[in-house]
């Protein structure tokens, strides 16, 4: 299940909405690398967790830099493994 702008904008404390457009994009990314990564849309909090936190890396660093976070890896790595068989 995909959060919310809302609710990443919660998770992010992000006030306001000049960041909208960018946030929506960055959804979008998430599900698409999640999906990428061999994890289909789900709806479990831990998906929802996933998409939350590989915004976060994406929103606060936007350098070329950026190094992967062993959280996502981990959520992803979990979610590939007990993925529901469709």
């Amino acid at each position: 299940m995909m959060p919310t702008l809302e609710e990443l904008k919660g998770y992010l404390r992000v006030d306001g909405s000049e960041d909208d457009s960018n946030l929506a994009l960055l959804l979008a990314a998430a599900k698409d690398y999640l999906f990428n990564a061999g994890v289909p849309e789900q709806t479990s909090a831990l998906y929802k967790l996933a998409i939350m936190r590989f915004v976060s890396v994406q929103h606060e660093n936007k350098g070329p830099d950026v190094k992967a976070d062993p959280s996502l890896t981990s959520m992803i790595w979990q979610l590939k493994s007990f993925a529901p068989i469709q």
